[in-house]
């Protein structure tokens, strides 16, 4: 190259980098549907808390008749403040309580209801397990939701017209009398097996009793309208796992997308509906005795963890309280486990003090540095007509690590489709060590155990230009790996 030319390429170079700078004040476009501030809040939370209780928890049944006597609830030392105090110390920030199941049998004195817990025995009919339960999520810091299944095999009227202002009413009590709910959990069950009643549900009514009445509440059901169920009760998001999901035409129930498509999302879909993952820590909903040796290992539940959490959904893991109406110790210490690995495994972040570099900067304010900050608002982001682009990170060193941590500003939309890690090699050779597609909100992805001092990510597709706020190395010393 003659001094002219190199003259000519320096000055260019110099040039972009001004415009780079000088570009500092203007983020990408929103892309498609994005979170509303209640959508970001409530998947920050990352992990919450079911609490499935009731007649069922007293006779064993997983879905209960409807025609169980009122005095089978009769919990002998039911203590709302150990359920949040177990939950806050395993690191789940609220609790969602089956306040109805399919039963049809109501936690709280219903006014339109004569199958309430004010007919049991239990503390003389004046008992309200929402109002105990509300006021100890409120003391101890928890959000607090409510689980009112539109199925109900006791109500007289179900299977008729008159059934949904029922059920809108009760909607209304549980709603309307114990402060802030942060989740209104539906689901589709609609008179389940061959003899069973079929109602047809006005959703539009309940969906906007919630909104009148809990404006700040997200609405979960198989399609949302503010959170979906992942498709699965075996706790696993999709590796493919998109925020968006198209519902035109569907309903929750038998009338929802088929279970892939929930499990995975809608790439381009025309709403943001995240996914929530729901499982319980025992292979049933409800407590049995029979399952106390069967409460899953705290493997399985980083199992859980990295394949919800860690796949673009929240955890909803279900604890059920047993017929003392406490949490059953067996429970409580793997909960007690599960949160010591957590807190092992994560209070590291091998990546702090690391230095980024990208191929592709929008401009100083959105530099590559900015995924290893611990600010979320603070991003890395590509110019407007870039959509594959490549960070390199050197770590200072060489450092052990076999989980990946990725997160996607979705403030601005969901944006990359695929994307492969490689690590530098003492040969100077890059070698692959993953290869996937969505991230969303936070990806962890677990890899075999890796040594090394620089690991590059690429991204080889996206829908526009790619916004990235977290980057993290983690080695986890737990989980048994070869399982």
């Amino acid at each position: 190259m003659n001094r002219l030319a190199l003259f000519t390429a320096t000055f260019a170079a110099f040039a972009t980098m001004a415009s780079c700078e000088k570009g500092t004040s203007t983020p990408p476009e929103p892309f498609g549907p994005t979170p509303t501030a209640q959508q970001l809040e409530w998947q920050k939370m990352e992990m919450n808390m079911f609490a499935h209780f009731g007649p069922n928890t007293f006779t064993g049944r997983e879905w209960g008749l409807g025609t169980e006597a009122e005095d089978v609830f009769n919990p002998t030392d039911l203590d709302c403040g150990q359920w949040t105090a177990i939950a806050k110390a395993a690191g789940f920030k609220g609790i969602i309580i089956t306040g109805k199941h399919h039963d049809g049998f109501c936690l709280w004195p219903n006014p339109v209801c004569e199958h309430t817990v004010a007919k049991s025995p239990w503390k003389d009919g004046k008992g309200d397990v929402l109002k105990e339960l509300s006021e100890a999520c409120a003391k101890d810091g928890l959000k607090f939701g409510v689980y009112i299944s539109p199925w109900d095999r006791n109500d007289p009227t179900y299977g008729t017209p008159a059934y949904n202002d029922v059920y809108a009413k009760t909607l209304e009590s549980a709603l309307g009398s114990y402060g802030e709910v942060f989740e209104q959990w539906f689901d589709g069950a609609n008179g389940e097996g061959p003899n069973g009643k079929r109602q047809d549900y006005d959703w539009p009514l309940f969906n906007g009793m919630v909104r009148r009445i809990q404006p700040n509440a997200v609405i979960f059901s198989d399609i949302g309208p503010d959170c979906r169920w992942v498709g699965n009760e075996r706790g696993s998001a999709g590796r493919t796992c998109w925020g968006r999901l198209d519902t035109e035409g569907f309903t929750p129930g038998a009338g929802a997308p088929c279970q892939d498509t929930l499990n995975r999302g809608n790439a381009l879909g025309s709403y943001w509906i995240p996914a929530e993952t729901d499982v319980s820590i025992r292979p049933g909903w409800f407590w049995r005795e029979s399952e106390n040796d069967k409460v899953k290992s705290v493997n399985e539940l980083l199992r859980i963890y990295y394949e919800s959490v860690g796949r673009n959904s929240l955890l909803l893991l279900n604890v059920p309280p047993d017929t003392t109406g406490r949490i059953n110790a067996v429970d409580s210490v793997r909960l007690m486990e599960f949160r010591a690995a957590l807190d092992n495994i994560f209070k590291d972040n091998l990546a702090e003090g690391a230095k980024a570099e990208a191929t592709s900067v929008r401009g100083g304010n959105f530099k590559a540095q900015n995924i290893l900050n611990e600010e979320y608002d603070s991003f890395w982001a590509a110019p407007d007509n870039v959509t594959e682009a490549s960070i390199t990170i050197n770590l200072n060193g060489e450092k052990t690590f076999n989980l990946i941590q990725i997160q996607e500003y979705i403030p601005l939309g969901q944006r990359v489709k695929s994307f492969t890690i490689e690590v530098l090699g003492n040969d100077g050779q890059w070698t692959e060590l993953a290869s996937e597609t969505t991230i969303g909100y936070k990806r962890i992805i677990p890899i075999a155990e890796t040594t090394a001092s620089k690991i590059r990510f690429n991204i080889t597709g996206a829908y526009a230009c790619p916004v990235l706020n977290g980057f993290a190395l983690y080695l986890d010393p737990v989980r048994d790996w070869q399982e």
